[in-house]
């Protein structure tokens, strides 16, 4: 009978593994192709994994919530149509020894990439070969590993445990070193700084409410992500914002003019998100050293200008599609890039690769009517921009017979970046670049 392996396939550049989070399908289950058999999760994104083939699921390699490399078989499908599906005629094939000289050779090729530490197999807990790597890396003890409580299913230790663990045991050895005025360390002797320190929290137990009427909710798994990388941001990246005011009079009318026949002619809506794009994208045309990252000591110059556009979920979580070569895109090409990827979002159904690359993020706090905001980079970038609500405002109109108030239509753009890397003049000028192309804006250009 013909055997098809399902692999975990490519996701994207920078995307290497995916913890499985739900099997959709079951073994003795039939499946079409292109349908769903799993669901699985990735440090930006959850997405689902479709069969390439027709037929029946003989077996699952991996469990729910564990780690899957790229490239690795997770399911095999019997593939010849019309065949009779025995359980234990399954169990009868995977068994014959060409079958397991494979699985074999699979496992020793596992043990070769994920050198775990020898001692740690005489635990009876188990641990991932990821876990057991970084314990090795670490040197965490198996005494150490097992004494983690692991939040995982049935209480596995997970990849941000043992991470959590070892930034916990790090402060612990680090915070006695601290050099003090010697008056102090007298004082320190008598109320040990220490025991004030506080620590990670690695265990799963749920904090006791003070109030019977309180409600105690666990974060959900993108929750926590979204929590760690914006810690990780602040803590990497010297945050410092510029701020501008914007008149966008001709960019609100042109639009008001031009919307309903976009929608006819185009099919797409036509939102301002899509005009500030493009004005950010020449404008990282302009100043290249906006559009840059971040490794250590080493500063990559993107070629691409791929732009990532903060969109919030349904369930309030966030997540950054990108818009890849931005640069590239006229108008009617931005705005249906940037509805595609909004609803593709909201839906649910983003790819990995859709959130990977992204060169440069913009955030759009006016939607939920906030003027300005100060937003955290998306590392390893060096900068993003908050777009603010539009306002009508009274403002002053310079005009040759004189200056008079009038009402204009105003918002706020606010830039934060790495002063590490991008001083005052360069996040200054970048910003007002930007708001200058959006002033020019010609109120009589065909869209």
């Amino acid at each position: 009978m013909a055997r098809f392996e399902l692999k975990l396939p490519k996701m994207g550049e920078s995307v290497a593994e995916a913890t499985i989070t739900n099997w959709l399908k079951q073994v003795g289950d039939k499946i079409e192709m292109d349908e769903a058999v799993l669901e699985i999760a990735t440090d930006k994104v959850d997405s689902e994994v479709p069969s390439e083939v027709s037929g029946i699921l003989i077996e699952q390699l991996f469990g729910q919530d564990d780690l899957v490399q790229v490239g690795q078989t997770i399911a095999i499908i019997e593939t010849e149509e019309g065949s009779s599906f025995l359980v234990d005629k399954v169990t009868e094939e995977v068994v014959v020894p060409v079958e397991a000289a494979a699985i074999e050779k699979t496992i020793e090729a596992a043990k070769e990439t994920f050198a775990a530490p020898a001692d740690y197999s005489a635990s009876d807990k188990f641990f991932s070969p990821l876990v057991k790597n970084i314990a090795k890396e670490e040197n965490v003890s198996i005494a150490e590993l097992e004494s983690i409580n692991g939040s995982g299913k049935d209480g596995r230790v997970t990849k941000e445990d043992i991470l959590a663990y070892v930034v916990s045991r790090t402060n612990k050895v680090e915070a006695p070193k601290v050099e003090t005025p010697k008056v102090e360390v007298k004082v320190a002797v008598a109320v040990p700084v220490p025991v004030k320190v506080p620590e990670p929290v690695v265990s799963k137990a749920a904090p006791v409410s003070v109030n019977g009427g309180d409600e105690i909710i666990e974060m959900d798994r993108m929750r926590k992500l979204i929590s760690g990388y914006m810690v990780a941001s602040v803590q990497t990246s010297a945050h410092v914002q510029s701020f501008i005011e914007v008149d966008v009079t001709n960019i609100v009318k042109w639009r008001e003019k031009v919307k309903t026949a976009f929608e006819k002619r185009e099919g797409e809506k036509l939102t301002f998100t899509p005009i500030m794009m493009e004005a950010v994208a020449k404008a990282l045309k302009d100043f290249p050293g906006m559009n840059i990252s971040v490794d250590g000591d080493y500063i990559i110059k993107k070629k691409n200008i791929n732009l990532g556009m903060a969109a919030a979920l349904p369930n309030g979580n966030l997540i950054v599609p990108v818009i890849k070569n931005a640069d590239q895109l006229n108008l009617v090409g931005m705005a249906k890039a940037v509805n595609d990827l909004g609803n593709r979002a909201k839906a649910g159904k983003l790819k990995p690769d859709d959130t990977q690359g992204g060169t440069y993020t913009v955030t759009n706090v006016g939607t939920f009517g906030s003027v300005f905001g100060t937003p955290i980079i998306n590392q390893p970038q060096v900068g993003i921009l908050a777009l603010g609500a539009i306002r009508k405002v009274p403002a002053v109109i310079e005009t040759p017979e004189g200056d008079f108030i009038g009402i204009r239509q105003k918002m706020f753009l606010s830039h934060s970046y790495d002063h590490r890397v991008v001083d005052g003049a360069l996040g200054g000028s970048f910003v007002k670049r930007v708001a200058e192309y959006l002033e020019a804006f010609d109120i009589d250009r065909d869209f």
